[in-house]
């Protein structure tokens, strides 16, 4: 991974587009021009990171300082690397930060997204919902505990 640049907000609102484009289908939600500006709009380079992959950009992810703790979002990878264990290894560096920070993390994910299961075995938990968004929470692990349930540390 890398620090985003500026320069970066276009290819990431072009692979938000991409990534997110089946359940905002599936929502009756798309909206070519809305689905990009949106990323344009809450762009921060200053918390944003670009993961790269053989030397080419392969995703992004976005830690930035909440109310009582971190929000994760933006989180996209290539949909040809799901699956691959790599989100499941970037998420567990940010939330090793945030452990050892002792810091709550939230996000939110659309309704019936598969990236909800990545969160739930991450130890993220439902705090809400509507009809479009489910809105998780994370709160710190203390080191010894697990990070996820039923998971042993030597």
């Amino acid at each position: 991974m890398r620090v985003a640049e500026p320069a970066d907000v276009e290819v990431i609102a072009e692979l938000r587009a991409r990534v997110m484009r089946p359940d905002l289908e599936r929502l009756g939600r798309f909206d070519e021009h809305r689905v990009r500006q949106r990323l344009r709009d809450s762009f921060s380079a200053r918390y944003t990171s670009v993961v790269v992959a053989d030397d080419a950009f392969a995703g992004c992810v976005t830690l930035r300082p909440g109310e009582g703790g971190q929000w994760l979002e933006h989180f996209y990878l290539a949909p040809e690397l799901h699956g691959c264990g790599i989100g499941s290894a970037i998420l567990r560096t940010l939330l090793d930060r945030t452990d050892s920070e002792g810091a709550m993390v939230r996000l939110n994910v659309l309704q019936g997204s598969a990236a909800r299961r990545l969160y739930e075995r991450h130890g993220f938990t439902v705090e809400s919902q509507d009809p479009v968004d489910v809105f998780m929470v994370r709160p710190p692990v203390s080191r010894g505990q697990p990070r996820v349930p039923g998971e042993l540390h030597a």
